[in-house]
């Protein structure tokens, strides 16, 4: 019911303004945001690509229906990668883009518009050297999605998908994405969605996760394994191990915030363990889903709310 309630709220224009006004303690912000400016985001970086983690980074924002800021958002990435390149961090550092912030949710030809601005994003990615993850949004979009990623994989096949494992469509969807070169991230999923599509209890988004999961890694591609879950992340590895991955040919990816000491020991183990970076000051529908995520998260920051700091 909180976690409902939760995803519910996130899309709440009025909550929103209320939460947004009141004397949120940076230390609880800045505990899952990686600061509001390009610049933030590349010193967060390199702070983390210094301790032997990897990075993905999200421009927060979306459901653009501005045709000016989903060009201002492509403006954004193109400006955060320039400065990646400038401070040598594209080896460990990749973006991720949800769609709807490019313009997905335009009226008329909003996938078009979409799409050429995502194709500028993965220009300049590979100018640089690097790659871009397209983030998974709400099941409504996820044919979209998948349309924008073929065709982006035309020019820039290391482009990466993302998969959530409570829709009953996703073990199909990891079926056709795992042939070789294709990178997948599967997470559990964040948003509400009707029972008519997605699994709704704990125990079988876990469980539709491991078939999806064992899917992946009897694959050809490259999982990207994003779960902050202990049992999870065991399982990753010994599917690894069944079917003879080297370390590298996979990764584990988790939020930033959210199990620092996990990330550290599972990048000391010689595994690839990537970081979700967000910056930006669209913040709130961030925080909300990650707090119906794990509702504990939900207290610390009810608590930020009255605090003076």
């Amino acid at each position: 019911m909180i976690r409902r309630a939760l995803l519910s709220v996130s899309r709440s224009d009025r909550i929103k303004a209320a939460v947004a006004g009141a004397p949120v303690s940076r230390n609880v912000v800045t505990r899952f945001v990686g600061g509001e400016s390009a610049a933030d985001a590349v010193l967060a970086t390199h702070e983390l690509v210094s301790s032997g983690r990897l990075v993905t980074i999200d421009h927060l924002g979306e459901d653009t229906l501005d045709l000016g800021q989903a060009e201002a958002t492509r403006d954004a990435y193109i400006d955060l990668l320039t400065l990646l390149g400038e401070a040598r961090l594209t080896s460990g550092a990749e973006v991720s883009v949800k769609l709807s912030a490019v313009g997905q949710a335009l009226a008329g030809d909003g996938e078009k518009v979409a799409l050429e601005n995502a194709h500028a994003i993965c220009a300049k990615a590979a100018q640089v050297g690097t790659t871009v993850t397209l983030d998974m949004e709400d099941h409504t979009t996820t044919d979209s999605t998948l349309g924008i990623l073929a065709e982006l994989r035309k020019d820039f096949p290391s482009t990466g998908a993302v998969l959530q494992s409570y829709l009953f469509r996703t073990e199909a969807d990891c079926r056709d994405l795992s042939h070789a070169g294709s990178r997948v991230r599967l997470c559990k999923g964040a948003y509400k969605e009707p029972e008519t599509v997605a699994f709704q209890d704990k125990g079988d988004v876990s469980r539709s996760y491991v078939r999806c999961l064992k899917v992946l890694m009897g694959g050809a591609g490259y999982p990207m394994v994003a779960t902050h879950d202990p049992v999870l992340v065991e399982i990753a590895g010994a599917l690894a191990v069944r079917h003879d991955r080297a370390k590298g040919s996979y990764e584990f990816q988790m939020l930033y915030g959210v199990r620092p000491d996990e990330q550290k020991r599972l990048a000391s183990q010689g595994e690839k363990m990537r970081v979700y970076l967000p910056y930006g000051d669209e913040w709130y529908g961030y925080m909300v889903r990650r707090m119906a995520e794990k509702p504990a998260n939900l207290a610390l920051f009810l608590r930020s709310l009255t605090s003076k700091g």
